[in-house]
């Protein structure tokens, strides 16, 4: 199995004590770091072997891995919430310091640096690696500013086309609703057609209907003089005077003719 890569950071460190900056460039590894330290006259190194930041890690209770994170996180940037320090330590070493957070309790790292044996190779290496972080960054800005102009130049492409369908759709849809109101109006006019019609042919054939219905209904009229001269003729006595002549005398005929 291959071993990962180390990483590298560099923190530009601004001291409260101190005029001048101070530069921590961090090569890290799974289970130690290595550190170089420069104010650009004087330079420290600190080389945190794998036993010390094992002793280090099993003082806070902490897994290797999560100890060598913690301080990549607090020396790679810097936390304004962290009091850091690099105070001297006596014969020309000093004593990087960085203070934290852990489950409310305010806690400080402390590593000790000494001096380094070639100050202006160490602090050459750091500049070199803050050039060639800066060439890398500045590629990177180039790369990104071309990426974001290509996709500038799409999405005005893309929204161009947008408008264009847009657009069109919406000629589409006026078009189809110029047709089907066309369509709906001729409908329309066919069914107002019809229902005129049908009320005609309804009210025609309720009409006869009507005249036969009255004159069934109509009653012949009587005078109220006719109604009073019946019921006087009822109320007289009826007499064989009043009986009519023409049946006698047909009997009398039919006799004469037997004789």
């Amino acid at each position: 199995m291959e071993t990962p890569s180390p990483k590298h950071t560099c923190l530009k460190l601004q001291l409260k004590e101190a005029q001048q900056p101070i530069y921590v460039k961090g090569t890290w590894f799974e289970s130690r770091f290595d550190l170089s330290i420069t104010d650009g006259l004087n330079a420290w190194i600190c080389h945190a072997s794998e036993e010390q930041v094992r002793d280090r890690a099993a003082q806070w209770d902490q897994p290797v891995s999560e100890y060598v994170a913690l301080a990549e996180r607090y020396l790679g940037f810097q936390h304004p919430d962290s009091a850091y320090g690099f105070a001297d330590a006596g014969d020309g070493h000093k004593r990087l310091s960085w203070t934290f957070e852990k489950e409310g309790t305010k806690l400080e790292w402390r590593w000790k640096c000494q001096p380094s044996p070639n100050s202006k190779q160490t602090t050459a290496a750091v500049l070199d690696f803050l050039m060639d972080a800066n060439v890398g960054l500045s590629e990177e800005v180039v790369r990104k500013t071309q990426s974001f102009e290509r996709l500038k130049v799409e999405a005005e492409k893309c929204l161009a086309q947008s408008e264009k369908l847009t657009n069109e759709k919406i000629e589409f849809e006026s078009a189809i609703y110029a047709k089907f109101l066309g369509v709906l109006n001729s409908k329309k006019a066919k069914l107002r057609e019809l229902r005129d019609k049908i009320s005609k042919q309804e009210i025609a054939g309720k009409l006869p209907e009507e005249e036969e219905a009255s004159s069934d209904q109509t009653e012949p009229f009587v005078s109220s003089d006719e109604k009073s001269e019946d019921e006087s003729l009822k109320d007289l006595p009826v007499t064989s005077k009043d009986v009519p002549r023409t049946r006698s005398r047909g009997r009398g005929r039919k006799r004469a003719a037997d004789n």
